[in-house]
């Protein structure tokens, strides 16, 4: 009896095995084993097809279970104490590894628990995915994933009237994102660390790959910075050309919708959109829409062998209308890191006109990145705004341009990510990175630096009664404003793991004509230390 339930045992365990393979065959040769529940068709496929297949491919996880069960409880009987000691030969194995050499590979029981787990993983409606916590309904069609980081520093400040050195928390960040169906995914996420704030709230319709909409509050697509993850941005703080970027006082995001998409493969994106252009939850001045655009393409991107594969360029531009009535002013002077203004702000009224180019290079380890930014904010009939300004029925616009360049290299092997961290190989705490070992380590190190440099123009006018009639009787002057500042920026990142990031930013900020009374031109020095946790 014990030898007929051996072999009724192994019976099961062929056709068993025999069926994991064709279901791998399905998935295609060579691929990971796929999500049982997700069933890929052709655009042509009816709603009859796709259900049929759902209920096929349900009915095989079913028969898995059971098989599973029926062979333990056999083995258990059988009297044999290792599963690991029978061994299956399928007869297939040799189409599934054709340049493997000598006979058809064994598998044990041991092999097809595994693959069995592998499935139970896929199928799960509640857990890990490598990235994030997950809750998932049974047909995967509606997933909802907790998400969250927390950015905290200590700034050291070295230079006449420069700020005093202090601990702070400059984000605490939680909400929730995930898909509901194949076509739309959504995400809200607040800010914790001082009022309540809702950063991003949206959703994202996705019919085709080259015609993608969004609608809500999010990032307005202008620059490549800002497109960034903050959790992915190299450097503690963005450039200091960040204050002219298009709603840069709230967070960069906006209330508005926008159509985008990939083309040629994803050789080609775009994005264009209108918003309010007044920052967080704030409705709109004037009549007219922030209206922003933007290209990127990346032309070698499918290349295998071209050493210009990691090379993307682009651009953008933004028009929007300011409010004088609404005491709307212009771009702020306050330098990224907070030591000094540089260059004050005038009341705006008029047109405002941005525009932007960008590139990146990302090769194995090395990644470098350059972005140029230029505003330009009108001061039509700002005159009769201001007291005793009367004269002044148009005054010319404020000018602010700016550039930076970066480079970062990661030290310990790991390739430099688009817009990601990094996959560590080695951490020093935790779990593995998705796809990576969990080879306990020293973490992976990256060295950095960026230099930029930000100017601010804003032309003076004189009004005289002698050659205008609309001045007043005593002659009045706007003061010119011309001012720059630059910054040298070199530190290193340490990443314990891919979810704990350690930061270490030295700052040379140099300013020069300054605007604020009582501080000379001089260098700055500007030590940030900062710890970022993400899940």
């Amino acid at each position: 009896m014990p030898r007929f339930l051996t072999t009724f045992a192994l019976l099961v365990l062929f056709f068993l095995a025999t069926g994991l393979t064709l279901l791998a065959q399905a998935d295609g040769a060579g691929g990971a084993p796929a999500d049982p529940r997700a069933v890929s068709v052709s655009p042509s496929a009816s709603k009859e097809e796709v259900q049929e297949l759902r209920n096929e491919v349900a009915a095989q996880q079913q028969t898995i279970e059971e098989l599973k069960a029926q062979v333990q409880r056999l083995v258990q009987t059988s009297g044999q104490k290792e599963p690991g000691d029978a061994h299956l030969v399928l007869a297939n194995a040799a189409v599934a590894s054709p340049d493997s050499a000598g006979p058809p590979a064994a598998v044990t029981l041991d092999d097809l628990q595994k693959q069995i787990e592998v499935l139970q993983k896929k199928a799960a409606t509640a857990g890990w995915n490598g990235e994030h916590f997950f809750l998932k309904s049974s047909d995967g069609n509606f997933t909802l994933m907790p998400t969250g980081y927390l950015n905290t520093e200590y700034k050291f400040y070295k230079g006449d009237a420069a700020p005093p050195d202090t601990f702070s928390i400059t984000r605490a960040r939680f909400g929730v994102q995930g898909n509901y169906g194949k076509q739309l995914d959504y995400a809200f996420l607040f800010e914790t660390a001082s009022a309540l704030t809702i950063r991003d709230a949206y959703v994202d319709f996705k019919p085709w790959d080259g015609f993608k909409i969004m609608a809500g509050q999010f990032k307005l697509p202008f620059s490549q910075e800002v497109g960034t993850a903050d959790t992915s941005v190299a450097f503690y703080n963005r450039s200091i050309i960040s204050v002219l970027y298009p709603d840069a006082g709230g967070a960069f995001r906006a209330p508005g919708i926008d159509v985008h998409g990939d083309l040629l493969g994803g050789r080609a994106q775009y994005w264009a959109g209108l918003f309010n252009g007044q920052g967080l939850l704030t409705s709109g001045t004037t009549n007219e829409p922030e209206v922003v655009g933007r290209v990127r393409f990346s032309p070698w991107k499918n290349s295998k062998d071209s050493s210009l594969k990691g090379l993307s360029f682009g651009g953008s531009a933004e028009h929007s209308r300011s409010k004088g009535l609404a005491l709307e002013q212009s771009f702020s002077g306050v330098v990224n890191d907070g030591t000094y203004t540089f260059f004050p702000q005038f009341r705006i009224n008029g047109g405002v006109a941005r525009y932007n180019g960008f590139f990146s290079f990302l090769r194995g380890p090395l990644g470098i990145r350059g972005e140029y930014a230029q505003l330009l904010q009108k001061r039509d009939n700002i005159g009769s705004l201001t007291p005793g300004g009367v004269g002044f029925n148009t005054i010319p616009g404020v000018v602010g341009k700016g550039a930076y360049i970066s480079l970062v290299y990661l030290l310990t092997g790991e390739r430099e990510p688009e817009n990601a961290i990094p996959r560590v190989k080695h951490p020093v705490i935790g779990p593995g990175s998705p796809g990576e070992s969990a080879a306990p380590g020293w973490g992976a190190w990256a060295v950095k630096f960026r230099y930029s440099w930000l100017e601010g123009r804003a032309p003076g006018s004189t009004c005289d009664a002698t050659t205008i009639p609309a001045c007043p009787i005593t002659p009045a002057i706007v003061a010119p404003f011309s001012d720059h500042t630059d910054q040298f920026t070199a530190g290193f990142n340490w990443y314990l793991n891919y979810w704990v990031l350690v930061k270490s930013d030295f700052n040379l900020d140099r300013l020069r004509n300054p605007s604020v009374q009582g501080i000379l031109p001089q260098n700055y020095f500007v030590f940030v230390e900062g710890i970022q946790f993400r899940f």
